[in-house]
């Protein structure tokens, strides 16, 4: 009998690995001690997955439908998807002592969204020594805060675990209503924020800055993340402040101008895939929550623990619409032109994600007897692994669960990564003559 070997492309096979490792961590929390009360296997295969692609989506409080063992599987999930599935196999096979073929290369560059593979092993033992000691640091510093408050294990045990899900911008907390009652607290403030600010930027741009040090030597690459996500931040933060400061349900609650402050900080970087909040998502006004559903959609950056369609993409479409308003032909940003082929990539990231969104949408507000807002709002944190919700995740019917599970999928992933799994390769090039066609 002849036995057809199938061979996967990348992209492929990184869908397979993340199918393989949801699955098994599906199976984990169902097992008996990993829960205190009836978990469906639909609810587990959701937490799971949200764990997987460092969502944060919750149809089970965490905490009480949880033992350890489950919280656990569940820290375990998001420290493996947010760094990355085959960085941990390509570490493992460095270990052995096993050499790192081409493709191998192939599959973490496509895992870490690299335009090429030279120097991704480098990039990868940067990636572990960076996140394990900036999680390592962090953790220490909410232990100082959460370990007078709940001693000793539960306080390094909580600091543990927000210190690994924060840094991945994952948004799992083991408090049902998230952050809220540290919305003033400095230490939570600052370290929380810090810890997925720092893991939404990247892991090609913390590279850089460790081994270029200075801003002027840095790539192209870093040098937008950098001021973008700094301008994205603190405009997002002035915009909250002013919007909800009179709202009762969140800022207009709060008794000092300083506890204003720290949550209009917080909750403007957090909706660029953290998820945590220290505000009650349901009761912002809707100007703001239309300025979340931009800020989940944009993302963190490439190569990062975040999703969306990437900061770096939404800049690379914006600087194309001004040159084209120039009438100028070049794109140029900092003194660098940028490639035809760079521009036809976000326009295709940003149309393929609009795609799954609006098909997303559509089927929930059949199958969901939820406002069209929250819906909305479900379907583009779940794209953008964000994680934050408006009420509806909890309520979700079968064929909800269904879908948010698929967006999250497609969101940690790409969309281009599923596109480039169904592509076939192109066998022959011809060039055909050029004609216009009318547009606007």
């Amino acid at each position: 009998m002849n036995y057809k070997i199938i061979k996967l492309n990348p992209s492929q096979l990184l869908i397979l690995v993340f199918i393989v490792f949801i699955t098994l961590g599906t199976l984990l929390l169902k097992l008996p001690f990993a829960t205190t009360t009836s978990v469906t296997w639909l609810d587990a295969l959701f937490t799971a997955t949200s764990a997987m692609t460092v969502t944060g989506l919750i149809v089970v409080d965490t905490a009480q439908a949880y033992t350890t063992f489950g919280e656990i599987v569940i820290v375990s999930l998001i420290q493996i998807g947010g760094l990355g599935i085959m960085s941990f196999a390509v570490l493992i096979f460095m270990m052995l002592g096993k050499k790192i073929g081409l493709k191998e290369r192939l599959l973490v560059q496509q895992a870490l969204n690299q335009t090429s593979v030279g120097g991704v092993i480098k990039l990868i033992k940067n990636l572990f020594v960076f996140s394990l000691s900036i999680e390592l640091v962090a953790m220490l510093f909410l232990a100082i805060k959460w370990v007078p408050e709940y001693g000793w294990n539960q306080g390094l045990y909580y600091s543990f675990f927000h210190s690994i899900s924060a840094f991945n911008n994952a948004g799992f907390a083991l408090w049902p209503d998230g952050l809220m009652k540290y919305v003033g607290d400095p230490i939570i403030n600052i370290f929380i924020t810090l810890l997925f600010i720092i893991g939404g930027l990247g892991f090609t741009v913390l590279s850089d800055l460790w081994y270029k040090k200075k801003f002027q030597k840095l790539s192209l690459h870093s040098k937008m993340m950098i001021v973008g996500t700094f301008i994205i931040n603190i405009v997002a933060m002035l915009l909250i402040f002013v919007l909800e400061y009179s709202n009762p349900k969140t800022l207009g609650g709060l008794s000092s101008l300083a506890d204003k402050v720290w949550a209009s900080y917080f909750q403007a970087v957090s909706p660029r895939t953290a998820g945590f909040n220290t505000l009650d998502i349901a009761g912002l006004d809707e100007a703001t929550i239309f300025l979340f559903l931009l800020l989940m959609f944009i993302g963190a950056g490439s190569a990062s623990t975040g999703g969306g369609i990437k900061l770096t993409t939404f800049m690379v479409i914006i600087f194309a619409v001004l040159t084209f308003l120039k009438g100028k032909k070049d794109i140029v940003i900092r003194n660098r032109s940028i490639n035809l082929e760079v521009v036809l990539r976000s326009l295709a990231i940003s149309t393929i994600g609009l795609v799954f969104i609006v098909t997303a949408v559509f089927i929930l507000n059949i199958s969901e007897e939820a406002p069209f807002l929250e819906i909305l709002f479900e379907v583009i944190s779940a794209f953008g692994t964000v994680g934050l919700s408006m009420g509806l995740t909890g309520s979700l019917t079968f064929i909800g669960k269904i879908v948010i599970i698929f967006i999250m999928f497609i969101g940690k992933l790409g969309p281009l990564t599923l596109a480039y799994s169904l592509a076939q390769p192109e066998k022959a090039k011809i060039k055909y003559p050029t004609e216009d066609i009318l547009t606007g």
